[in-house]
């Protein structure tokens, strides 16, 4: 189903669409001119930025909960994850919350990530609840014990679920890790990789 805010173009398009038929309409019936007919197209044209500005839909809010943990990660700020991870955190490897940010500290308090590269393969919304399947090539910092002994980079594929708060927010309530340079990899293969 058409959502004008998640799209606001179409309202974009039906102003655009709208202005040389009122062009045609004055002209046609002179008589008939009001001001306000050429400020139709530009009301539309405000009012689908304003809609998109204003108001933020599920799949934006979700979008934001990805973007800053990639960030946060490529910043190796810890700090920053803890508010998009649901208190009820649970996945493959980590019991708790409490220990998802234990491991993200430990991982992140020396120099490892230079950059991440993130894109979206799949959002699945079904509220209250969210799946979310993205791929991240993570590029590491040249400083790093993986790029000195391992490589400059690895493409990993991850899964997300979320679930909507009652502040209509979204968190992350389980990570789980699909592949690791195109193989299948989970979290209990962290044990077993070389880094």
């Amino acid at each position: 189903m058409f959502n004008i805010f998640e799209h606001p173009w179409g309202l974009i398009i039906i102003a655009i669409i709208s202005l040389p038929i009122l062009l045609m309409v004055r002209r046609i019936f002179p008589e008939k001119r009001q001001w306000w007919q050429l400020a139709l197209p530009a009301f539309l044209v405000a009012t689908a930025f304003g809609f998109d500005f204003l108001v933020k839909t599920d799949l934006e809010k979700i979008k934001a909960v990805l973007n800053t943990g990639v960030k946060a990660v490529e910043k190796e700020n810890p700090d920053a994850i803890q508010p998009i991870i649901a208190d009820n955190y649970r996945d493959s490897f980590h019991n708790t919350k409490p220990n998802l940010l234990s491991h993200c500290r430990i991982r992140l308090a020396e120099p490892l990530i230079e950059k991440n590269i993130a894109r979206i393969v799949e959002i699945d919304i079904s509220p209250p609840a969210a799946t979310a399947i993205f791929t991240v090539r993570i590029v590491f910092d040249k400083r790093s014990l993986i790029y000195q002994n391992f490589k400059s980079e690895v493409h990993t594929k991850v899964k997300l679920d979320l679930q909507k708060q009652l502040d209509n927010n979204w968190l992350i309530n389980r990570v789980e890790i699909l592949e690791l340079d195109r193989q299948p990899f989970n979290w209990q293969d962290i044990k077993q990789a070389p880094w």
